[in-house]
């Protein structure tokens, strides 16, 4: 939904009279039509519109032969090529006719288009920021900036270029639908359902519409509406997966069990062994009693993915329904276990919005363009924060990222300066530290932190490191634990350490964690079956070897 949508248009015809549109003969393009050129391209258009594409385009390279620079030569034979799925030909031709004929919107929009396709996102906004500002009303065009926006992290550009497409071409569904759609991603629910709403009621047939309003119903927790609109799409598109997997979800949230476990089935017969609908599955199999055939799938589920943490809730349950109260009460604690882990999320949630605006901040500061890098925070970061040190923190973070001490270390004091309470600069700077090996800094460092803000979970984690570094296991637990990380290198050092106070039954459920969270780093989990395995849990050992086998 998030990547490049092209508008549908009706072919040939249509796109011939898209690139000679308007263009009035002038300049470059008058010393290009002779009149035994012009009668030419006129004989190309035909053939072209006659579905002749060979013809057209041999009449086209005679013209380009007497004038390589004849940009409605250039640009028929650019669509011709285009038209015949040689689109990377075609935009080299577009390419070259814009050194001609540089302010020509429909050459820019079509050039720009082309960039956006093969992934050169600066250029294609360049482009098509230029097509805007030379042609205001054409809506095609902000509706492919508007993507370009999106694509390159520039969530608010990309909304307002895609509702002033909308507001220009009103009567085209696929516009609406896509301005829903961007809605949707930013979880601006009532907003998108406005959208997809309006798109519906343009063109009833539009791909994927039902799906879209299904979802976003959904997501306004009308069940009875989502239910509807989610059941026409899955008659229109009978191996749809997501509207499948979707349905279903609707359809537990009803307590329609059988009907949910059909559909499920159904999606798995598409998609085997998808975690999502897996889960979804062994929930069914719970409210249907038939508990056997639950543990199996919800064990399938830890395997495709050991992070899906209701498949704990949903084992527990089994479980205790078969009688294993023991096996019931460790899924149980797994659960809760893992649940506690998601008191984490406040940072993870700021971290996730900078994450959005870091590869454009990057980007600047390569280019020594600090100030506007602190601008795009300002824009876009600050909304999880209200203090004016944070930009520095973040920038300061990306130069370290970037290997560069000197000015990662000078934003981060400046910060501090500006700010002493700033929240992350200490945290940091402790984290430099303690990749250095001074441990005496890092402490007093996490530590400065924590005298501001004692809830501040990372700098807490990160002194569970300095603690296990230390060999000060007790202390080292007391932190990892105190930090609800999800970190699998931290959950590591708290496994270890629970060994080493003689804590077996932290250290086997700490184990798991570690296995969930990090069973993508085979270097971890090597060490940590050693662990296992050299403190006498062989057993438990071979079980998480056996899940990590794929």
């Amino acid at each position: 939904m998030a990547g490049l949508t092209m508008l549908r248009r009706a072919g040939l015809v249509v796109m011939l009279c898209f690139l000679f549109a308007g263009i009035p003969v002038c300049g470059a393009q008058q010393q290009s039509l002779d009149p035994q050129a012009t009668r030419q391209l006129h004989q190309a258009v035909t053939l072209a519109e006659h579905r002749d594409v060979q013809g057209a385009l041999a009449i086209v390279d005679q013209i380009l032969a007497q004038n390589p620079r004849s940009v409605p030569a250039l640009k028929l034979k650019g669509g011709l090529l285009e038209y015949a799925g040689r689109t990377a030909e075609g935009a080299a031709l577009y390419e070259e006719a814009l050194h001609y004929a540089p302010n020509d919107p429909n050459l820019l929009l079509k050039a720009g288009v082309s960039q956006l396709a093969a992934g050169n996102r600066d250029k294609a906004i360049s482009l098509l920021e230029r097509c805007v500002r030379l042609a205001p009303e054409d809506g095609d065009a902000r509706y492919y900036l508007a993507q370009a926006y999106y694509l390159n992290g520039q969530t608010d550009l990309a909304l307002s270029a895609m509702r002033a497409s909308a507001s220009l071409e009103p009567r085209n569904g696929a516009i609406l639908q896509k301005c829903g759609e961007y809605f949707m991603i930013e979880e601006k629910y009532p907003e998108a359902l406005d959208w997809l709403t309006r798109a519906e009621s343009v063109d009833a047939a539009l791909p994927g519409i039902d799906y879209d309003l299904g979802a976003a119903r959904y997501k306004l927790m009308d069940l009875a509406g989502a239910e509807k609109s989610l059941t026409r799409a899955v008659q229109r598109q009978p191996t749809d997966f997501n509207a499948l997997l979707l349905l279903a979800t609707v359809r537990i949230h009803l307590a329609e069990w059988e009907q949910a476990d059909a559909l499920l089935r159904k999606a798995l017969s598409i998609r085997p062994g998808d975690a999502g609908a897996l889960l979804g599955l062994g929930h069914c199999e719970v409210e249907l009693k038939e508990y056997a055939a639950a543990v199996d799938t919800l064990h399938q589920v830890l395997h495709a993915d050991p992070t899906q943490l209701q498949a704990h809730f949903y084992l527990s349950k089994a479980y205790s329904a078969l009688g294993q109260t023991a096996e019931a009460q460790h899924q149980a604690v797994l659960h809760q276990l893992m649940m506690q882990t998601f008191t984490y999320m406040p940072f993870e949630a700021k971290q996730v919005e900078e994450n959005a605006i870091v590869p454009e901040a990057l980007a600047l500061l390569k280019q020594n363009r600090e100030r506007e890098a602190r601008l795009v925070y300002q824009k876009h970061g600050g909304a999880t924060s209200a203090t004016p040190g944070d930009s520095w923190v973040f920038v300061g973070k990306l130069y370290l990222y970037l290997g560069d001490r000197s000015n990662g270390l000078r934003c981060l004091r400046h910060a501090l300066a500006v700010d002493p309470r700033v929240s992350g600069a200490y945290t940091d700077e402790g984290i430099l530290a303690l990749n250095d090996g001074d441990l005496r800094t890092a402490e007093a460092d996490f530590q400065a932190e924590l005298a501001h803000d004692p809830n501040y979970q990372e700098a807490i984690a990160e002194m569970g490191e300095v603690r296990y570094r230390q060999g000060r296991w007790a202390d080292a637990a007391q932190f990892l634990t105190a930090s609800k990380t999800q970190s699998p290198q931290l959950l590591y050092m708290l496994c270890e350490s629970d060994f080493h106070l003689q804590d077996i039954r932290n250290a086997d459920l700490t184990a798991e964690l570690t296995e969930a969270w990090g069973r993508n780093n085979p270097g971890l989990m090597q060490n940590l079956l050693a662990l296992l395995r050299n403190n006498g849990q062989a057993q438990l050992a071979d079980r998480l070897s056996q899940d990590m086998t794929p």
